[in-house]
């Protein structure tokens, strides 16, 4: 089957039909969990999510189906590298179906730690629109395996349906009026671009060393990038001239 055989309309029946469940944001935060849950049993993964991503890279999740699927992408956020980062940085999907060959040698601390969690593949597929890259479709199965070309045809369709979202969102923000249920989100991105900025005045670095910095914190003391970060902007933290 081609993708043209999977059409966007399709998809958002698809998402249509998931129900609300309790403890769903409202709004558009909603709408993403839902999609999340709609790719989730139509790729027959194990887990779904989206993150939105700067100029930089990946930022945070705004949705996710599991508890594992928010660790990879924190993980991810904190040592800066994976799939996602590749798929942001490239604009192509990135795709690791087994987390057993030669993808340690690409993501050399990430691998480890995501089979630790039970993940066997990890695969993401950017949000984006000609120059616009808004975030990233992350997939997570716990067995090795490729995704079907059906698979790969539908995976593509959620992820334009999630841009439309984001790219909708964004504008709205853009007006100073946080999409409904991504306050936390576009917190989250905020308080940790404070924290860059006050660790690059503090140590005499530039913006891409102070993110360097407060990974490193991050990872050597078994913390998430957004707990090291509010830390940091509540001058609870100071990091020290030699962390690396």
């Amino acid at each position: 089957m081609s993708r043209a055989a999977t059409s966007a309309v399709d998809v958002r029946s698809l998402v249509a039909a998931e129900e609300t469940l309790d403890g769903d944001p409202e709004g558009m935060a909603g709408q993403m969990s839902r999609l999340c849950r709609a790719a989730l049993e139509a790729l027959g993964v194990s887990g779904v999510g989206v993150v939105v991503t700067s100029d930089e890279g990946p930022t945070t999740s705004v949705a996710s189906t599991d508890v594992v699927t928010r660790q990879v992408a924190e993980l991810q956020f904190t040592l800066g590298e994976g799939p996602t980062w590749d798929a942001h940085l490239t604009r192509r999907p990135s795709l690791a179906p087994d987390l057993r060959d030669g993808t340690a040698r690409r993501w050399p601390a990430l691998v480890p730690a995501v089979r630790g969690l039970g993940v066997g593949a990890l695969f993401a597929f950017p949000l984006q629109v000609g120059q616009a890259r808004v975030g990233c479709l992350d997939l997570c199965s716990n067995r090795p395996g490729t995704l079907s070309r059906v698979g790969t045809a539908l995976a593509l369709d959620f992820a334009d349906l999630a841009t439309v979202w984001l790219l909708d969102g964004q504008q709205r923000a853009s007006r100073g009026v946080a999409p409904d249920g991504f306050d936390g989100a576009l917190h989250h991105r905020a308080r940790l671009h404070q924290a860059q900025g006050m660790v690059m005045v503090q140590l005499d670095v530039d913006l891409g060393e102070a993110m360097s910095r407060i990974r490193a914190h991050a990872y050597a003391t078994e913390h998430s990038l957004d707990a090291v970060a509010g830390d940091i902007v509540t001058r609870r933290l100071r990091l020290a001239e030699d962390v690396r």
